[in-house]
């Protein structure tokens, strides 16, 4: 069974299908949000600290981490606002970090102080990133999210998506990088604007697992973008895409309606050992008024904030 390992100094998460879904906490990600990316600039890091703390209390498995905020010349910024922002992070919680960036320098960067085993996400089918990424990968013995597309785009064809997945197995097999090490994001599109991105995703899923033997990610709220009460559409895809074979996912964990489909999921997919993560979340659960927004999180945790990732296909972006 293909397992992909990340780990914080001081845990270690498995990937796998026969572990339980792995929540990708979003939220440290300025993509949309102005505020959180001018008091990124300025040095203010009080809601990088929030937004980490409030995930994992809300049940995140591990933490995205990026800071890619608006500059004429990331490459020259990027890289050391990671870092710190890496570090600050890193300190606060003990789960395993996603380092998230577009820019080769900025993940170098960030994997020299990076503790663990980190996931980079992360690399495409474009020669460039190929060549750029997976010796990094293969010099620090780190997984990383394959994203499929290529210099072409994002295809609309589901079959190219799963051919330029397979190149980029294959390139980094060519690298030392072991298929369980490669983390694919079949790309997700909007179901909004495209009626069969659920299929097309199902289909995907099954022959990743089944011919590529890897395990998978997505961005979860790209297939909701564009439509009224999202999180419904969200909630309603996360046990389709689990029970199609998708391993983990980059999303808002502060959003109770999504984490129960998640814990609901595992619980159907046996990968919640006689029920014990549900019932130690929900023993003390009490409806609430009609007209309240119910409380579903554990007891101890804090409420969620809002947000989304705009790093994929159409993705919607966070918002303040």
């Amino acid at each position: 069974m293909t397992r992909t390992i990340v780990a914080s100094a001081t845990r270690e998460v498995i990937i796998g299908f026969d572990q339980p879904f792995c929540v990708i906490g979003e939220r440290i990600n300025p993509t949309g949000r102005k505020k959180l990316a001018a008091e990124m600039i300025e040095g203010n890091f009080d809601t990088v600290i929030r937004d980490a703390l409030e995930q994992v209390a809300a049940g995140a498995t591990m933490l995205d981490v990026n800071a890619g905020v608006t500059s004429v010349n990331p490459n020259e910024t990027e890289p050391g606002l990671l870092v710190k922002t890496l570090e600050i992070v890193q300190g606060l919680v003990d789960v395993p970090l996603s380092i998230d960036s577009s820019v080769t320098a900025a993940i170098e960067a960030a994997l020299k102080v990076a503790k663990g085993r980190p996931l980079v996400n992360s690399v495409t089918g474009e020669e460039e990133k190929l060549e750029a990424i997976l010796p990094l990968c293969a010099k620090y013995d780190v997984p990383v999210v394959a994203i499929s597309n290529d210099e072409t785009g994002i295809s609309m064809d589901p079959d190219v998506r799963f051919a330029v997945a397979k190149k980029i197995v294959e390139r980094a097999m060519d690298h030392g990088i072991k298929p369980h090490d490669i983390v694919v994001d079949p790309l997700v599109m909007p179901i909004g604007a495209l009626g069969d991105a659920g299929r097309q995703v199902f289909q995907l899923l099954y022959r990743l697992r089944n011919e590529l033997k890897v395990n998978t990610t997505c961005g979860l709220s790209n297939i909701s973008f564009g439509l009224p009460h999202r999180h419904g559409i969200n909630a309603g895809f996360i046990p389709m895409v689990i029970g199609a074979g998708m391993t983990s996912a980059i999303m808002n964990p502060c959003r109770p309606q999504e984490m129960e489909a998640v814990r609901a999921a595992n619980v159907l997919n046996g990968t919640d050992p006689n029920c014990g993560t549900w019932i130690m979340t929900y023993r003390d659960h009490k409806p609430a008024d009609a007209g309240a927004t119910p409380s579903t999180t554990p007891p101890g945790a804090s409420s969620g904030r809002r947000g989304g990732r705009a790093a994929r296909a159409g993705a919607g972006a966070a918002t303040e």
